[in-house]
Parts: C-alpha cells; sequence; structure tokens
C-alpha cells in the first residue's frame, strides 16, 4: 500500500488491496480501450496536462483497491475485507457486495484485504480474485470467489509472511495474455531482512504469473510454459519479475500487455518501473539497488542484469513517502493524455504522468495533486480514471484537462 508500506515503524495509514479470482476463458477485450493504441489524435505534451479531480463517495473505511466492472459499476475493497459498489448513477451502495472480514488478518497498518480483480469472464460468472493477509498469522492470500458468496472461496496459493506485517505486496490483474499476475513484497520490517528480492527460490519480494484456468499436478493453478524461470533450478516457476522491496501497485496497460509497477522505496528515492512482456525474468534490483542508487553492495553480483527504473524521485528530506503506482490512461474523455501513466505518492499527493517517448526513453511531469492519501487508482468500463484516499474514506473521479503552459515547465526526462 501508499502508506509508508515500507517503514519498519509504520506512521503512516496502510493501505490493503483485494483481488478478484474466477476461472478465466480467454482474455475479454478491456472495455473503453478498443481505440487504445489506434487514435490519431495528437499527445499533447506533459506539461500542458493538468488532473482535476472530483469527490464522487465518502464514507468507505480505509478504501484500499478498485476495479471497474463490465456493468458500470465500481468496486471499492475495505482493508478490514468488505468490498462495496459505487456506480456513477446511484452513488455507493449501502451494504457490500463481499464480506471476508472472518478470513482476514487486520493487525498491522499494512495487512488487511489488498487487492481485488474481476475475471475476465466475469459477466458470466461473477467471480472476483482476492489477494488479502489471512488469519491467523498474516499469510499473503491469492484467491477467487463469486461475488457475494464468501463462503465458496476457494485459495489458490499462500506465501507465509508471519514475522513481520508490512510489505505486503497485494494487487492482481489479468494481462491480455489472460493470465494472473500477483505482486509481493519481501517480507517486512526493513533492509531486506530476509534477503528475498534476489532470491529465487521464495515468492517473496516478486510479480508472480500464473495460469487460473487450469490446475496443473495438483494444485489449483498452473504455470505458464513461457514464464521465465520454469527450468531453472531452485527458482520458483512461478515468478515473472523479481528485485522489488513493495510493489504495493502495479497495473497493465491494455494496449499492449506491458506491467507499470510502484515500488515502494527504503527512504531515498521511489520508484516506477515498466516491463514490457519481452522483459520477462526482469530483475529490478532490490536489495542491491534502491532505485538506481545501491543499497546494499553484498546483494549485488558480478555480471547481473539489473533493469533500471523509468522514473523516480526523491524520498528523504522532501514531502514525499511513498509512491502509489497508477495506471495508464486509455479512455476516451481527453484523448491527447491517451498512453500517459499517471501516479502519486501517499503523503506529498502529486500527480505524476510517464511516458514513453518515440525516439526511446520516457519523459515524466508533475501535473498537479490528487486528494489526500491516494492509495490506489482504478479505471471503469469507458478508461475513465478513479482515485481512493485513505483515511478519509474518499473516492473521486479523476479528470485530465489540457492547459496552457507554465513557464518553465516542470517535465523531467529520463
Amino acid at each position: 500500500m501508499s502508506l509508508r508500506l515500507s517503514r519498519p515503524a509504520t506512521t503512516l495509514a496502510g493501505l490493503l488491496v483485494l483481488a478478484l479470482s474466477a476461472s478465466l476463458l480467454p482474455p475479454a477485450p478491456v472495455a473503453g480501450t478498443a481505440a487504445a493504441g489506434t487514435s490519431h489524435t495528437r499527445a499533447a505534451p506533459l506539461a500542458e496536462l493538468t488532473v482535476v479531480s472530483e469527490r464522487v463517495a465518502f464514507g468507505l473505511q480505509r478504501p484500499i483497491a478498485i476495479t471497474g466492472l463490465p456493468d458500470g459499476r465500481m468496486l471499492v475493497a475495505e482493508k478490514n475485507g468488505t468490498v462495496r459498489a459505487y456506480h456513477p448513477d446511484t452513488g455507493l451502495a449501502a451494504e457490500p457486495v463481499l464480506d471476508l472480514t472472518a478470513r482476514i488478518d487486520t493487525s498491522d497498518n499494512e495487512r488487511g484485504l489488498l487487492g481485488i480483480t474481476p475475471a475476465p469472464n466475469f459477466a458470466r460468472t461473477g467471480i472476483l480474485y482476492v489477494a488479502y493477509t489471512s488469519l491467523p498469522a498474516g499469510a499473503l492470500t491469492l484467491a477467487r470467489v463469486p461475488l457475494g458468496a464468501p463462503e465458496r472461496v476457494q485459495v489458490l496459493l499462500t506465501q507465509e509472511h508471519a514475522e513481520y506485517g508490512n510489505h505486503n505486496g497485494g494487487q492482481v490483474a489479468f494481462g491480455r495474455d489472460g493470465y494472473l499476475y500477483w505482486s509481493l513484497g519481501d517480507g517486512g520490517h526493513a533492509n531486506d531482512p530476509f534477503k528475498s528480492g534476489q532470491n529465487l527460490g521464495t515468492l517473496l519480494g516478486k510479480i508472480l504469473r500464473i495460469d487460473v484456468n487450469r490446475a496443473c499436478g495438483g494444485k489449483p493453478y498452473c504455470v505458464p510454459f513461457d514464464n521465465p524461470f520454469v527450468r531453472v533450478a531452485g527458482a520458483r516457476p512461478e515468478i515473472w519479475v523479481y528485485g522489488l522491496r513493495n510493489p504495493w501497485r502495479f497495473s497493465i496497460d491494455p494496449a499492449d500487455g506491458s506491467l507499470w509497477i510502484g515500488d515502494v522505496g527504503q527512504g531515498l528515492v521511489e520508484e516506477i518501473n515498466h516491463i514490457r512482456p519481452s522483459q520477462r525474468g526482469a530483475n529490478l534490483g532490490w536489495s542491491c539497488r534502491e532505485g538506481t542508487p545501491i543499497f546494499d553492495p553484498e546483494q549485488c553480483r558480478p555480471g547481473v542484469r539489473y533493469t533500471d527504473p523509468v522514473f523516480e524521485y526523491d524520498h528523504y528530506m522532501t514531502e514525499n513517502c511513498s509512491v502509489t503506482g497508477g495506471v495508464v490512461y486509455r479512455g476516451s474523455a481527453t484523448p491527447e493524455a491517451r498512453g500517459t501513466y499517471i501516479a502519486s505518492d501517499y503523503c506529498s499527493t502529486l500527480a505524476f504522468a510517464v511516458r514513453p517517448k518515440p525516439t526511446g526513453g520516457y519523459e515524466s511531469a508533475t501535473i498537479g495533486n490528487f486528494p489526500t492519501q491516494p492509495t490506489a487508482f482504478g479505471t471503469d468500463v469507458n478508461g475513465e480514471l478513479y482515485v481512493l484516499s485513505d483515511l478519509p474514506g474518499w473516492l473521486s473521479r479523476v479528470r485530465i484537462e489540457r492547459v496552457q503552459p507554465a513557464s518553465g515547465g516542470g517535465a523531467a526526462n529520463r
């Protein structure tokens, strides 16, 4: 989550998100993205974009994850284990549509319901995939459950996480390939105490990729044959990328299937990584590195290739504290902003825009602020943006608007 999801002495409010799961069919087209990547609208310079937020719901209890449904509703996960439904025409429903509180360990600021996502065939099955910390000892848990039927939860995969309560990761999302991706933190506390980031023998500090449409070898899922470590001795075959500290929030761009990952830093920098499908097996560096700076030389290995973040920003001695990974805008309300990745920081609330440049590399800019304590971003069926605010319990709709560039700009290139 965003709330200083990395400090051993956590002082900020924690977030957690749920992940939805169901038996999948071939991936359904992502609503609102049919034209993504095909529009001929000229992209606006980042310095000419700004974000405007409109609060549309309040009264949520520590909202931690959000996802859109085909029928126009948004599902919002609350840290305690409940899921609420919002529709722009009818507002926030009073009663939860799913209650998993009996299963969820909320004993620490960062434990709870962490991520949710609908199955690609949700319109037919009503299945959600959820990620949470489970009772009694906080094990990181990936499960699927029919909406409204908590007694039918099926646990798919777990990872022990008893010693420390922080760094749980918890995002879940389906890729264009129909596989389910799940992020897990490095095990908690600080300084990578278990040296998980560079260890391929554990799921901690990784993003996984599994096939939840099939069962293999007694497990309720299969490992895709093209996962990068399937034939590596001693490695967990579920791993897709590694070297992560606490990938509290990642998203998958429906236009190209690439991952955008917000990885919470130790205290020096916060980072955003962009991993395309061809980069499977990428090593993002933790805990040899924190962002691009060296963090622990003993975790660095000669000849190992580390993948640099595409955007990093200062944490130390600033108002920033914890990156909240966002999404690539693929909506239609602001076509000149399509293809722009939008993210924030839990403490400073700055709105970061990052975009690949046609000539290579990335451009970035700060384009305003979001409401207080942004914990998660999501998109509705049309690809338009929403953001959650943790302790106030707000849901806000986000518009990206075109403005006259400020003198001096504010963009930075990598």
